[in-house]
């Protein structure tokens, strides 16, 4: 893996990311059951068009994403606190082939990951009747993320100033990231290979 510290939203990260299938978008790629998606071809005419423009498909940018982002350095302040686990933020991490990666909010030491987020109350809610409720929706992420970095263990922390926190340990999944890594592979493919033909 090839590890950028440009920071995440930076001119240069968005550069970085340019036309390769991130983890934030593998749910595009293959559903969390391990099916291919329907949104598959949807997702990778985005990322041909962004390969031969140069450009980033924009993206809307909500209140709560807005205000995620605001609170993202107390979480993993509160995180680092609750678990004891130092978080190495890092900016995007490439396969080193250069063709996809992920955006991590934080690595913890060689074994581990961090993914945060800091949700809409009622959202909130929903992890804390169900802490299950946020690994499921993230679940293509998450284990997109280990298989890029090669860590073992995923942590999932939901934060709310005003609510009780949600921490949940994911582990590895070797069955789904070789379907998950099989339909990334097709994705680069054929991008690749339609790049190359329109350009």
């Amino acid at each position: 893996m090839i590890i950028l510290d440009h920071e995440q939203g930076s001119p240069e990260w968005l550069a970085a990311r340019l036309g390769k299938p991130s983890a934030s978008m593998f749910s595009k790629l293959i559903t969390a059951t391990g099916k291919p998606s329907s949104s598959a071809d949807g997702y990778i005419n985005q990322l041909i068009a962004e390969r031969l423009t140069g450009q980033s498909e924009p993206f809307y940018v909500t209140e709560w994403m807005a205000r995620g982002t605001e609170l993202e350095p107390e979480a993993r302040e509160a995180y680092e606190f609750i678990s004891g686990n130092d978080v190495i933020e890092t900016g995007f991490i490439l396969d080193t082939g250069f063709e996809y990666g992920c955006s991590p909010d934080g690595l913890i030491a060689d074994q581990g990951g961090l993914e945060i987020k800091c949700p809409a109350p009622q959202t909130m809610v929903s992890y804390l009747r169900d802490n299950q409720v946020g690994v499921k929706k993230y679940w293509q992420q998450i284990q997109g993320c280990m298989w890029i970095s090669h860590r073992k263990w995923w942590d999932f922390f939901a934060y709310h100033p005003e609510m009780p926190h949600v921490l949940v340990r994911v582990e590895r999944d070797e069955d789904y990231i070789a379907k998950l890594a099989e339909e990334v592979t097709k994705a680069v493919e054929v991008i690749l290979n339609q790049v190359e033909k329109l350009k």
